[in-house]
């Protein structure tokens, strides 16, 4: 049905635009001269990126700021514009606040503005993608990893990867078929969705699928950690968030959970390297990013941007770098036209900061290689290291409905 919505307007338009130029006055007419034809051309195109300048998340918006900045740069070749059109950028602090953010969409919206991005919370890119999907406009979702915002509607777009790669990434440390894998999280809503992931992707593999679920409020680990070590996992995958993280670990590490098996958590920003503690050289860590990662000149061209910027490329600075790159896409192939914009990035492939990128034509889930990575003891921090690189279609979420 989409493909034939899709298909439809772009006729019309095409057969709109034939029309028009038949009935173009050669010379003078209202609208036919070249000095007005040269103008439009010139007109800039308007985007609004909405991320978290403020708030609890902040760190995670600067970065992926910086980003998008180096990639608008990249991908125009240093001109800020597309076929001679500026494209002017509107930053807006959604500050962790869904309704702020919404009420930012809206505004933007009723100016004109068809083209959105940003937010690295997943609870702001729904509501954000709500807005797109009512007023057809484009939205390029940022760090934001829900797998609910990958197919939930046409015109809702992202460029990072989603929790789902996140856990199949953990799975390429066992083989998956017959293995028992343990969830250790939070018994919340993270914790259970990550529990719901794994038993999606790696369940579905033939893992044997078990949990130990930890009030949020604990503080005790060790008969948590107990519950791990008798229940002999062959892996054991940590989900966990907060401030009584490092506790966690400790926890988990003096009942010899981490010298018992193999545990695989995600690593985070930097400025979570040292967090581990001594337990930092014995957890497997799958990653999205890190700046030693990739191994190309667009991650290479990024990194040097971003520092030669003042700033430090950090876990969700290509999350910036490939909504810029698909933003310029869109526009030179789109034009003004939403429904060609989409079309431009459905099945799109090109060179990001981690390699070769897909968008995928059905769902519009980014296609992308992921990383094992340890952690190395450096001048007395903890510095990641890449282990392996997981090529992207081992690693390729569902198609989602």
């Amino acid at each position: 049905m989409r493909v034939t919505k899709r298909s439809l307007a772009l006729a019309t338009t095409a057969v709109t635009a034939l029309t028009l130029a038949a009935c173009a006055p050669a010379d003078g007419g209202v609208g036919g001269t070249e000095d007005s034809g040269e103008s439009a051309a010139a007109e800039p195109v308007e985007v609004g990126i909405i991320y978290s300048k403020t708030g609890p998340l902040a760190a995670y918006g600067e970065a992926y700021h910086e980003g998008f900045e180096a990639g608008l740069d990249h991908a125009t070749d240093g001109t800020g514009e597309v076929d001679g059109r500026p494209i002017e950028v509107t930053y807006l602090d959604d500050a962790g606040d869904p309704d702020k953010a919404v009420n930012h969409a809206k505004d933007i919206i009723g100016q004109g503005v068809q083209i959105m991005g940003g937010t690295v919370s997943s609870g702001i890119a729904l509501k954000l993608a709500e807005q797109a999907e009512q007023n057809q406009v484009l939205y390029v979702s940022g760090p934001a990893a829900a797998d609910a915002i990958t197919g939930i509607n046409d015109y809702t777009f992202r460029s990072g990867r989603q929790s789902l790669q996140d856990v199949a990434t953990a799975g390429t440390f066992v083989d998956p078929d017959g293995a028992k894998v343990l969830v250790f999280a939070q018994d919340n809503a993270f914790g259970q969705g990550n529990l719901a992931a794994v038993e999606g992707v790696l369940g579905a593999q033939g893992a044997d699928v078990d949990s130990v679920l930890v009030p949020e409020d604990a503080t005790e680990f060790t008969p948590f950690a107990r519950q791990v070590v008798d229940a002999d996992p062959d892996l054991v995958f940590v989900a966990w968030a907060g401030a009584s993280s490092g506790a966690m670990w400790q926890g988990l590490d003096q009942q010899g959970v981490l010298d018992a098996t193999t545990v695989v958590t995600g690593l985070g920003d930097a400025a979570t390297f040292d967090a581990y503690g001594d337990a930092a050289g014995k957890v497997d860590f799958l990653n999205h990013y890190f700046p030693g990662a990739p191994d190309n000149e667009v991650n290479d061209a990024m990194v040097a941007a971003v520092e030669e910027a003042g700033g430090t490329p950090d876990l969700f600075t290509p999350d910036g770098f490939v909504a810029a790159q698909m933003i310029v896409h869109a526009i030179a192939e789109g034009g003004d036209d939403v429904d060609a914009m989409v079309g431009a990035l459905e099945g799109w492939t090109f060179d990001g900061p981690k390699g070769s990128t897909t968008i995928r034509e059905t769902d519009h889930a980014v296609i992308q290689p992921m990383y094992q990575v340890g952690l190395v003891e450096s001048d007395g921090s903890w510095m990641p290291e890449l282990v392996e690189e997981v090529p992207a279609d081992a690693v390729a979420p569902p198609e989602a409905d």
